[in-house]
Order: structure tokens, then sequence, then C-alpha cells
């Protein structure tokens, strides 16, 4: 069974660094003894020396035959002890958005998304890739010489585009009697609701109460996403507060960091509601959520 791509296998040769038969910074035993502790696993197995019994080789062949769910459990831990020496030694990042890149990999691992395809009718895949991130950051660059009334459809639009290329499944702005409401998408099996706004001024608490209303006068386990493209003043996000709210927010500079660095947006969003969950502050800007 192949779960990585060439493409993708040459991107974590580079990111765990398995030139000349190594893998990061491990000898033979801590390499057997990562394996064995964080995840149960005997890397010195025979079946993962097929290739040869070099670290390199033993881990291509666990990263092309283990099954995925096991191989992201795998990807996760080795990232977590990758950023821990880089950070020990202050090492900077030498691979190009490779948090990212990383998540974007292990969201196609675990959709079962691991090679090019036409995806059947009625169903969009979780497809992060290169191109597509590519095209949303353009798309949304061409805004900004647009007028404000045909540029807010088209931001809905984008946002919606956004939604289904992550698999989110996002539904275009639609009206209820007396509110219209800009979108919604999937996460988590809970629907959420959006509100767009691209005006010049940062949206105040008035904004964020009154989109809140809205989400609170749905279903109970309706949540909420509101996006300002030029951001939250500062005093309106105090005063709105966010304990027992049911709004999570992001603004524009929050969708070039994630469309600049490749972070796939299901990721950005499942970070931002834990975020909420745990601190009860409905914005915490991506940079803060993927530290470099």
């Amino acid at each position: 069974m192949t779960n990585i791509r060439p493409i993708d296998m040459m991107f974590l040769e580079e990111l765990l660094d398995m030139g000349s038969g190594y893998v990061l910074n491990f000898s033979d035993r801590t390499f057997t003894d990562f394996f064995a502790g964080e995840l149960n696993i005997d890397i010195d197995d025979p079946i993962y020396a097929r290739n040869g019994g070099s670290k390199g080789k033993r881990m291509r062949c666990f990263l092309q035959t283990a099954d995925k769910a096991t191989v992201v459990r795998a990807l996760n831990a080795l990232w977590e002890y990758r950023e821990l020496i880089r950070m020990k030694h202050s090492n900077e990042e030498k691979v190009q958005n490779a948090h990212g890149r990383l998540l974007a990999l292990i969201n196609k691992l675990q959709s079962g998304n691991t090679a090019p395809a036409q995806p059947k009718s009625g169903v969009v895949p979780a497809a992060h890739n290169r191109d597509i991130l590519i095209a949303l950051k353009a798309d949304l660059l061409k805004l900004s010489a647009m007028h404000p009334q045909p540029r807010g459809y088209a931001f809905e639009k984008l946002l919606k585009d956004a939604f289904d290329k992550h698999g989110l499944q996002g539904r275009a702005s639609f009206r209820l009697q007396g509110e219209q409401i800009d979108g919604s998408f999937l996460l988590g099996g809970e629907t959420y609701l959006v509100e767009a706004k691209w005006q010049n001024e940062k949206s105040a608490a008035d904004h964020l109460r009154s989109f809140n209303g809205k989400v609170e006068e749905k279903a109970g386990y309706t949540r909420g996403l509101f996006v300002s493209y030029s951001g939250f003043s500062e005093d309106g996000l105090i005063a709105f507060g966010g304990r027992g709210k049911r709004i999570i927010c992001m603004d524009g500079l929050d969708l070039h960091d994630l469309l600049e660095r490749e972070i796939p947006l299901n990721n950005v969003l499942e970070q931002k509601v834990r975020r909420f969950a745990e601190t009860g502050f409905p914005f915490i800007p991506v940079r803060e959520l993927f530290p470099r």
C-alpha cells in the first residue's frame, strides 16, 4: 500500500533531514526508543528494513506501508520532537511553510485523498495543494481593487470557495425572513453561520453582538464565524467579551497568513475553536495559533 506520493515524500525527506540514511538527530538507539516509547511501534522490525537498514530507509518504508492512522500519529509525534530540538537550539526554520504543508499532507492522509484524482460528482475532496492556495491568494488580492458593493459579494463567494476546497461543505449566502446570512459551513459535525465584512473601518462590538444574536436565535448547536477583513477594534473585542458567546473571529491578515504559509483553513478554524473554548476569547490571530 502506498501512503505517500513521491512529491510528498520529497517534502518529508527535507522536513525530517532524511539525507544519507539519517532521520533528524536520532541515533540508532534513540530512533528505536522514540518509536517504541511514543508510538508503541517496533521500527526495527524486518518489515521496515526491506529496502535497507538505515534509519532513513526504515522511515521511508514505514511511511509507505503502515496504515494511514499510524502514519498520521507518527508524523505528529515527529513534528513535536522536531520543534522541540529546533527551539532548544534556536535554529531558524529551513523548510518553507513547514507546518502548513505537513498539516495539509496529514489532512490528505486522513481523508484518503493522497493522489491526484477527479472528485466524484457532488463530492468535494479535502484537497490542499499549492495551486489551489495560490489561486485563492490571487483572488483575494484582486478584491482590493473592486468597489465596495460588488466586493462584498465577491468576498462571500471567495470564502465559500475556500470552505469547499477544504472539505467544509460551504453554502452560499441566503436570506431568512428579516435577516441576511452570508453563508455557512460544517466543521467537526457542527454548523457555522458566516458573517463577512469588507469595509474600511474595523468591526466594533455592536457588529459582534448583532451577529452573535443571529447565531443564538438558531438551534443550540449552531456556531458562527465572523470574518472582518479590516479587523476588529480592540475596544470592541473587549466590550464584546466572548465568554458564553458562540462565535469565533478572523481578519484579513489571518487569511493572508494562512494562504501565504499554506496552513489549511480547516486546521486554522479548529485551532481558533479550541483556543476560544480554552480562553473565552473569540479572536486569536493565526500568527499566535501557528507561531513560526
